[in-house]
């Protein structure tokens, strides 16, 4: 049961991952998110990487909650968002910006779908107008711009 806690857990996350992208980084809380489209960042970290924080702290207190009393419910959301969280930060972070050099040169279609949609996303510097919000998830099109390719 608490697997299935888990893994329901971390495909709810794509949802919410969407919803959040669209109406809050590019909503009301698009100052911290503005660096990441427009590359206005001088350094290693931009303001975007403090939603890192923002998603965090909800993440550790479920965690602490569902500990108080032996492990519950509450503990388990919180594994399932945590390894969303790690998931976000391997593929958005090191394979599409590639904050660290690794899978340049990929020809998996489902990673390549995933850059494809990034990109599209990126292609929008403005707070408007934007596609692609979601992260696991990308749309049919992309797909089958590499799946196609496959012999």
């Amino acid at each position: 049961m608490n697997f299935l806690i888990v893994a329901v857990t971390f495909f709810i996350m794509e949802g919410i991952t969407w919803l959040t992208h669209k109406y809050v980084m590019h909503g009301f809380l698009w100052a911290l998110h503005k660096d990441h489209h427009d590359h206005s960042s001088d350094g290693l970290i931009e303001k975007n990487d403090y939603f890192f924080v923002i998603f965090a702290l909800p993440t550790i207190m479920l965690m602490y909650y569902g500990t108080i009393q032996g492990f519950n419910y509450w503990f388990y959301i919180a594994v399932g968002i945590a390894l969303y969280g790690m998931a976000y930060f391997f593929v958005h972070d090191i394979f599409i910006h590639q904050r660290l050099k690794v899978l340049r040169d990929t020809e998996n279609p489902y990673l390549l779908a995933i850059r494809r949609a990034h990109k599209q996303h990126h292609k929008h510097t403005g707070k408007e107008e934007g596609e692609c919000f979601g992260f696991l998830w990308v749309p049919v099109k992309y797909f089958k711009m590499y799946f196609n390719k496959i012999k």
